[in-house]
């Protein structure tokens, strides 16, 4: 940047209201937290410029806002409480500008959900833009829930439609904390995890850890009206779009068929449609259509390593 690096926290310190469990926040080589007394919950997610987003067309403020929102919806798949979060960029060189307006889509990320941002590291390299986000979170009273608690009869439901985020939904992620809260109050969830890599290939992750397998009705996944649109330009069906197209960041999860029968009834998140989509089974992911069923390959986004 051509600004001093430290001038920059200082303009970051002036920008960073007080909040009541941070005892010390940045400046110092450790931000200092107030101890809570439920499970802690970690996650981070690092986001490179021409992978997870163009800065050219998204801008930095857009770019911020998902690098925050997509480690809110982690902590929303865990049924979990966001408290803090940790950011380290590094920026391009010389963009002093990109830097304020980066951090901008960062808080009004966290702002949204009262998330303090507590520290972090900021450099500045020949590169593209490198945005690392570690968000620190809480178990409610009724502990996390994992992707490992699937059972066999469980019926499977996702919080939304899905499929053709990349016409714009990937930049304004929605992270579904505050439903995924309102559904762990309501219902035993037995599993449950955010559509990031893509429906059948986040299902695929609760099922292998869950060591069990899946029926989905092909008729009953919701498809988003983006999934339509992106399948006129692809050739490919908007369903396929649905269950491979990813970072829809809905919630799939798991719960008892009594359960499941009375979250449809009562659908008690408001604003939020949930949609039965399938039955856990013994072992496999499968599709059914027209009453043929098929092996679902769990596709989906996957870096290469």
């Amino acid at each position: 940047m051509a600004a001093d690096e430290f001038e920059y926290i200082s303009w970051l310190r002036a920008r960073t209201p007080a909040h009541p469990r941070v005892l010390v926040g940045p400046g110092d080589d450790c931000a200092v937290l107030a101890p809570g007394t439920r499970p802690q919950l970690v996650t981070t997610d690092m986001l490179m410029d021409g992978v997870d987003f163009v800065l050219a067309d998204a801008g930095p403020r857009r770019a911020g806002w998902k690098a925050m929102a997509v480690n809110l919806s982690d902590i929303a798949a865990m049924a979990g409480v966001p408290v803090a979060a940790v950011v380290a960029v590094a920026l391009p060189a010389g963009e002093r500008r990109l830097a304020e307006e980066l951090y901008a889509g960062l808080r009004a990320a966290a702002d949204a959900f009262a998330v303090p941002v507590v520290g972090g590291d900021t450099n500045a390299w020949a590169g593209p833009l490198v945005v690392s986000v570690t968000l620190l979170g809480e178990a409610t009273d009724r502990g996390p829930v994992t992707r490992a608690g699937a059972r066999p009869g469980d019926w499977v439901f996702v919080t939304g439609p899905c499929g053709g985020s990349l016409l714009g939904r990937h930049l304004a992620v929605a992270p579904r904390v505050r439903e995924a809260l309102a559904l762990h109050a309501a219902a035993d969830l037995h599993a449950m995890i955010d559509v990031s890599d893509g429906l059948a290939a986040d299902l695929g992750h609760i099922l292998a850890e869950s060591r069990c397998g899946a029926v989905l009705s092909a008729a009953a996944v919701p498809v988003h009206p983006d999934a339509v649109a992106r399948g006129r330009e692809t050739g490919k069906s908007p369903l396929d779009h649905a269950l491979g197209d990813g970072e829809d960041f809905e919630l799939v999860f798991t719960v008892s068929p009594a359960d499941g029968e009375r979250l449809l009834r009562e659908q008690p998140v408001p604003g939020l449609a949930l949609t039965k989509i399938g039955e856990c089974v013994d072992q496999g992911l499968w599709i059914e259509d027209a009453g043929t069923r098929r092996p679902l390959a769990p596709a989906g986004w996957a870096h290469e390593v």
